[in-house]
C-alpha cells in the first residue's frame, strides 16, 4: 500500500519536471502525450493502493488485473465517496484521449494543442490545461493519503 502510494508520487515529480521544465522549453505534442501517460500511471498506483487499503480491511478479498474493471471496483466498495468517483471518471478519460487519434496544432509554439475526439466530444490538451490536470493529480494523491493514514502535516 505504502508502495503504490510512493510510486504514485515518483511519477507525480517526474510530471511536474515534465509540466514546469521540458514543456516549456520543448512546446511539443509528444511532451503532453507523455504528461498524460505518467498521469495515468499516478492515478493507476494512487488506486491498487487504496484496493490494497481495502483489501487490508477486509472490503474485498482480491481485485482484478484489468484497470477498467479495478475502477468498477472501487466505486462498488467505496459507494459514498463522490470525490473519488469524479477521480476515477477523470481517469478512465484519460485513459480514452491517450488511446484516441489526434491532431498537432501549433507545435513549437506557446498554445501548442492536441487535439482528440472522445465520446463524440473534441478535447483539446493545451499547456495550460495539463497544468491543471496536475495540480488535480497533486490533490487526488493528498485525497489518497489522508483517506488511508488520515489526516498528516507533511507536504510532498
Amino acid at each position: 500500500m505504502e508502495e503504490s502510494l510512493r510510486r504514485a508520487v515518483e511519477e507525480l515529480k517526474r510530471q511536474e519536471h515534465l509540466v514546469f521544465v521540458s514543456l516549456k522549453y520543448t512546446r511539443t505534442v509528444d511532451v503532453l502525450k507523455n504528461i498524460l501517460e505518467r498521469m495515468i500511471n499516478s492515478y493507476s498506483f494512487a488506486f491498487n493502493a487504496l484496493l490494497l487499503y481495502a483489501k487490508e480491511q477486509k472490503l474485498i478479498t482480491d481485485y482484478p488485473e484489468n484497470k477498467a474493471l479495478r475502477c468498477n471496483m472501487l466505486k462498488e466498495i467505496f459507494p459514498d465517496e463522490k470525490n473519488l468517483h469524479a477521480y476515477i471518471d477523470y481517469y478512465l478519460k484519460l485513459r480514452k484521449i491517450i488511446r484516441a487519434e489526434y491532431k498537432k496544432r501549433e507545435e513549437y509554439r506557446r498554445h501548442v494543442t492536441m487535439t482528440v475526439v472522445v465520446d463524440g466530444e473534441t478535447i483539446e490538451v493545451t499547456m495550460d490545461s495539463v497544468r491543471e490536470d496536475y495540480e488535480k493529480l497533486r490533490d487526488f494523491i493528498k485525497y489518497i493519503r489522508d483517506f488511508i493514514f488520515g489526516k498528516q502535516e507533511e507536504e510532498y
